[in-house]
């Protein structure tokens, strides 16, 4: 049986290892008519190192006896293309780039010369000694790397720069040392802008060492910092030809599923675990004319090998290295210990769960705060994805579970709310297990109370349900459903049991928040609210699906004038009230 790739980028060790492999070779052929010098970007995790390697493997000329080995069986074995072998590969991957800032020119330089030597060791054959002493008599990569080129250029041969990762030790250096920091080395004379200097420089002689040059990251800032918006080659990021080049379609992962289902993998439920990896990993799209939509590849690869060792779903179904750290997005929402305007549109984005806007090319470090280029960001980074004309949607519930986190993350960074959160998911524990829902709400209310710098950020009902869902979302007990049409009505928060993972929780929840302005409110508007959402608790208990939940369902109604929860109650399926409680 092929063994799961996780963790591996190596095309050759996937072929050699006998890896499940989904062939995407035939985007050779493409990506060859496309241009010469592309630029892709793509969220962590959805297979960029793997294409390069796939790329490094079909047109290394050093590896044309290897051909049949590495490529047979996939599309482009049948259909090679002229250019099959015919290149000498000079390969760079800057994640190996320290980034700290008073080591990173002397980290950069190293894994610079460190490429330039196994360059020439693997083609000594087409180079002479002179090439080898004119090398080592330059010191600095931009200078090895000019050398290299107008060499290799001169002796008519073709070289493919392959770049993985451009962007990382420079968005890392954005995030930890800072702005000043970062526009030393991507601007002016500082050494990373000066590198591609050097390569646009190339691709502009008439006797080019560059034939080729394909480079990956997950951001365009730096791009376009460096090189004034790419203006050496051809972004093919939100092209939709290339929607699937990395990532998993739906067919990918049925007939993945479907392999290790007849090589012995015991699925408890075929529909149901299809349907749970949609929910958690699926729905990525990176054009707006795309028509299909595409699973994280690691995620899913993550799902499979756990259910494969383990044979049940994992324990933590976002796989902890798919986590973006919350630093990248820090100094985008902070300033100062101050959150800032971009964290309101963040929290707006979470609250409604999709944001109309365009996604921006490139644009420098400088805009990175402008509304329209923060939301471009998110969508790079794969926090929001195509849903259609205009509109960025939240695409699964991985990253709708990141984004609470970033949400509590953020409260915490500028000591506008702390709570314990340890205790809290016991308190939902208590809650999931005992039907003991009251001490949940009550422990949030009494820290609003206590903390009251958060009550300048809970205006408004959807505001407040969103805060909800970003703490009622510590553990995952409930799937967390907002606006889900029950009983031909809308309930505000359905808290569905997790029982693909939970099978023997006791308690579902239907939430119903009611929201009274404090310069308005009255005893009489209050009564008035708690009768209309015992109305609408019972209307909701009438759908089908409640009838069909193993669970217990309580109906439970939360009235907050303004930021304080004056009234919450339990409200039984059909009928009455148990358990009142007032807080004026």
């Amino acid at each position: 049986m092929k063994t799961i790739p996780y963790g591996t980028s190596s095309y050759k060790a996937i072929r050699q290892d006998n890896a499940y492999y989904v062939d995407k070779t035939h985007y050779i052929p493409q990506l060859e008519s496309a241009g010469k010098f592309l630029f892709l970007i793509r969220p962590r995790k959805f297979g960029k190192s793997s294409l390069l390697s796939v790329l490094e493997g079909y047109y290394d000329i050093a590896r044309a006896e290897e051909f049949d080995e590495l490529f047979k069986g996939t599309y482009i074995h049948a259909n090679p293309t002229p250019e099959k072998n015919a290149h000498l590969i000079l390969k760079f991957n800057f994640s190996q780039v320290s980034p700290e800032i008073d080591k990173v020119e002397e980290s950069f330089n190293g894994h610079a010369r460190n490429s330039f030597f196994f360059f020439g060791d693997k083609y000594k054959a087409f180079l002479d000694d002179r090439y080898f002493k004119m090398m080592e008599s330059h010191h600095q990569a931009h200078q090895q790397l000019e050398f290299l080129l107008n060499y290799v250029g001169a002796k008519g041969l073709k070289v493919y720069v392959l770049i993985d990762e451009y962007d990382n030790f420079t968005n890392t250096i954005l995030t930890t040392a800072g702005q000043a920091s970062y526009h030393k080395l991507t601007h002016g004379a500082g050494f990373f802008r000066f590198f591609f200097s050097i390569l646009k420089g190339a691709v502009d002689q008439m006797d080019s060492g560059i034939s080729r040059m394909f480079i990956t990251g997950v951001s365009p800032v730096t791009m376009d910092d460096v090189t004034s918006g790419f203006n050496i080659g051809r972004n093919i990021s939100l092209h939709p030809n290339f929607n699937e080049v990395v990532g998993l379609t739906e067919q990918h992962v049925i007939e993945m599923l479907t392999y290790y289902r007849d090589n012995g993998m015991a699925l408890p439920d075929w529909n149901e675990t299809l349907n749970l990896m949609k929910v958690w990993y699926d729905n990525y799209r990176f054009s707006e004319d795309a028509t299909s939509n595409l699973f994280n590849t690691n995620m899913v690869l993550y799902f499979v090998k756990n259910f494969l060792e383990l044979g049940k779903y994992p324990k933590e179904m976002i796989d902890p290295n798919i986590k973006v750290d919350y630093g990248k997005l820090r100094h985008l929402v902070m300033l100062d210990k101050r959150l800032n305007g971009n964290f309101s549109r963040l929290a707006e984005i979470i609250e409604t769960e999709h944001v109309r806007s365009n996604v921006v090319n490139s644009f420098p470090v400088e805009r990175l705060r402008k509304p329209e280029n923060f939301i471009s960001l998110l969508y790079y980074f794969g926090f929001l994805s195509y849903g259609g004309k205009n509109e960025l949607i939240i695409p699964n519930r991985t990253v709708q579970q990141l984004m609470y986190g970033y949400l509590r993350e953020g409260y915490e960074d500028v000591d506008v709310f702390n709570i314990d959160l340890w205790r809290f998911a016991n308190l939902i524990w208590n809650m999931a297990y005992k039907g003991e829902w009251q001490p949940v709400f009550q422990f949030l209310a009494q820290e609003v109370e206590k903390q009251t710098s958060i009550r300048d950020y809970l205006t408004g009902e959807k505001v407040i349900q969103t805060f909800l869902l970003a703490y009622l979302n510590v553990t995952d007990y409930y799937t967390t459903r907002t606006e889900e049409e029950m009983g031909k009505g809308f309930v505000d928060l359905y808290l569905e049991p997790f029982f693909p993972k939970y099978d023997d929780i006791n308690y579902g929840y239907l939430i119903e928040l009611k929201y009274i302005k404090r310069s308005e409110f009255t005893d009489t508007l209050k009564q008035e609210k708690i009768d209309e959402a015992t109305t609408q608790l019972q209307q909701y208990a009438t759908d089908p699906r409640v009838a069909q939940n193993r669970a217990n369902l309580i109906g439970v109604m939360l009235v907050f004038c303004g930021w304080e929860l004056v009234h919450y109650e339990e409200v039984t399926k059909g009928l009455g009230v148990n358990g009142t409680h007032d807080r004026n």
